[in-house]
């Protein structure tokens, strides 16, 4: 597995240059105490941006021409089968996973999102829609911006999302900016796997537990009662997260269900808006209903007729955050709930992996704070004139 590469270094220059450095660490380097598994050096490749810049700009070194750009060929068959062996892979991979995530809105993604920061545990997000992210596309009343009350804002930090600052929220300038950009730090990670247009149709049970989802097509699903026969397919897990948003055609479906089989004694649903009551509730409740069962988001307000938050999107994404620290309590893993892991810190999972690294992650970040790299990757590109901190490990950086 990969490990999260941890660096606090400067390079000093205000111009556009190439720089190549080795990130040197120590074997006596430590987080939180914990060692790190042992020395090791890492080349960081070459990168170029511009120093008064809060944006990072990475460039690649090739290039193409445009006015005679061709494709490499390809037969049709090669891609019906990589297409097919990679999705049959994932079903196979994930058919037997640690964390079930259903529904992939502000709360799921976000809940995901921290999920994956262990790269030991198997996330499977199901999705009903073609495209995921729920209501987190847009703000109220389909207007752009999205709302976030602080001290929501520090995930947004965390994942580098851009915002405009008030007294007491910040104001991000489109809602799908959140969203797509939790989204492609979410997916590129390996242990994390989406699957959308599939629909969570039920629960598997197994002694007064919730065990796994019961999968289908979500075309399949909208048209029993057009088809005869068709079965589903499962999922088995260590602990399902319910993240079906509010009462809807789609919405709710998990505490529905519990209702329905006998597991909970009613679903009263949501209450009229009061923003202030809402988001506290919707965090603070988050919880474990039934074992193996964990609710997030919205659903939390019509399984406790708590009231509805309307168009502020704080409490989903901490929310989900709260949901994720639930799941890795029951799995038995550090976790911010029992003080075995500090929120926004690094797993210690992490530090005994193997520093074999596959991809790199850069999060553009104020100019004080530098810029913030993290995980999985062979090097990292270094932006000239910032501070690099990666999980907060010192190294040495030359060029």
């Amino acid at each position: 597995m990969a490990c999260f590469a941890a660096a606090s270094a400067a390079i000093s220059s205000s111009s556009f240059a190439d720089v190549s450095a080795k990130l040197c660490f120590s074997s006596s380097s430590s987080v939180s105490g914990s060692r790190l598994c042992a020395p090791v050096s890492l080349t960081v490749p070459s990168s170029r941006a511009r120093s008064s810049s809060v944006s990072a700009a990475l460039y690649s070194d090739s290039s193409y021409d445009l006015s005679s750009f061709k494709f490499e060929p390809i037969r049709e068959s090669i891609v019906a089968r990589e297409m097919t062996r990679r999705y049959m892979t994932d079903m196979i991979t994930h058919a037997d996973t640690d964390v079930v995530v259903v529904g992939a809105g502000s709360a799921g993604l976000s809940c995901a999102y921290e999920l994956s920061k262990n790269p030991n545990v198997k996330v499977a997000i199901v999705e009903q829609s073609v495209s995921p992210g729920g209501g987190a596309w847009l703000g109220g009343q389909l207007f752009s911006a999205m709302i976030v009350r602080k001290p929501a804002h520090l995930f947004l930090d965390e994942i580098g999302v851009p915002y405009d600052e008030k007294d007491t929220y910040v104001v991000i300038k489109h809602a799908a900016l959140f969203t797509s950009t939790i989204m492609s730090k979410l997916l590129a990670r390996p242990n994390v796997k989406l699957f959308n247009a599939v629909a969570a149709e039920d629960l598997i049970i197994k002694e007064n537990r919730v065990a796994g989802v019961v999968t289908n097509w979500a075309l399949v699903s909208m048209n029993h009662n057009t088809q005869s026969c068709m079965d589903p397919n499962v999922m088995e897990s260590k602990v399902v997260v319910s993240s079906c948003g509010h009462d809807g055609p789609f919405g709710a479906t998990g505490v529905k269900r519990l209702k329905s089989i006998g597991m909970i004694d009613k679903v009263p649903g949501m209450k009229a808006l009061d923003m202030n009551a809402a988001e506290d509730a919707i965090v603070k409740f988050t919880r474990e209903v039934v074992p193996g069962m964990i609710v997030t988001g919205m659903e939390v307000a019509e399984i406790d007729g708590s009231p509805r938050m309307g168009p502020t999107f704080g409490a989903m994404m901490v929310s989900g955050q709260k949901a994720a620290h639930l799941a890795l309590k029951a799995l038995g893993l550090p976790n911010a709930l029992d003080g075995s892991y500090k929120l926004g810190g690094v797993h210690p999972e992490t530090l005994g992996c193997p520093l074999s690294f596959e991809w790199a992650e850069i999060i553009p970040s104020k100019p004080d704070q530098g810029l913030v790299a993290f995980g999985y990757c062979d090097g990292m590109k270094l932006t000239l004139g910032f501070s690099v901190k990666v999980c907060q490990l010192q190294v040495d950086v030359t060029g």
